[in-house]
């Protein structure tokens, strides 16, 4: 039996400073198969990898990450409070990110987030010429963002993030995406037989790898999002047959 997927969550961000080169590079390190990150984009349309709708966190500046321009978002070292100053982690361009997952196969799970929004054309080029790695997909809160993606790159897969106010009578229904991304709490009877009837796979986040299901997952699952990929790892050695 394969092992499901193992996506690490913002890279190894357990070992590392989230949505960084050294946080991805650990990822694989330990034996994930993906990488999952977010995409924000600059006021002058550079695609970022990065979290946050603003830098106050990461950065201590209080702006709106498309308030910047990209060599603006560059320049600001990242990092938690007090810790920044001596850290050199900086924000990095999707492209490089993507460049490296191709040259690297392994899959991406990009979260389009709410800056792409008010910026839907920069969404738009990207999908134009955009070769992702295999078993890569786009997901989001934003089911505006995941209909962009399905309109204009059917190939791709996307994922819709759900919220407690999901409705889950039309599942069925919906078309703008092949998958469901849902926090570990979901993963319930009700859920994974409404999504296997519905032909839609589940892949859940905030996995620890201590999960009692991690050793007989449910056939709808398709993958696992995690800021210990190690631990999911050894979980599924350790899976039954």
């Amino acid at each position: 039996m394969n092992n499901i997927p193992i996506f690490a969550h913002r890279g190894a961000s357990s070992f590392h400073l989230e949505n960084t080169f050294a946080a991805f590079k650990k990822a694989k390190e330990l034996g994930a198969d993906g990488i999952e990150l977010d995409l924000q984009v600059s006021n002058d349309g550079i695609l970022v990898v990065f979290h946050d709708n603003d830098l106050k966190r990461l950065a201590g500046i209080n702006k709106m990450v498309n308030q910047c321009s990209y060599d603006e978002l560059i320049h600001y070292k990242l990092g938690p409070r007090f810790k920044r100053l001596f850290r050199r982690d900086r924000m990095i361009a999707f492209a490089d990110v993507l460049e490296w997952a191709n040259a690297e196969n392994i899959a991406l799970n990009v979260e389009l987030k709410e800056s792409l929004l008010t910026n839907e054309h920069v969404l738009k080029e990207l999908l134009q010429t955009i070769s992702l790695p295999e078993n890569s997909h786009f997901s989001s809160f934003h089911d505006s963002l995941l209909k962009i993606v399905k309109e204009i790159r059917p190939d791709i897969e996307t994922a819709y993030i759900i919220t407690r106010k999901f409705y889950w009578a039309t599942l069925a229904e919906q078309n703008f995406f092949d998958a469901i991304h849902a926090h570990k709490r979901y993963y319930k009877d009700q859920y994974l037989e409404a999504c296997k009837t519905a032909n839609i796979g589940m892949r859940f986040y905030a996995i620890q790898g201590n999960e009692s299901f991690l050793k007989n997952p449910h056939s709808i699952v398709k993958g696992w999002i995690t800021d210990f990929p190690h631990l999911v790892q050894e979980a599924q050695k350790n899976r039954q047959v």
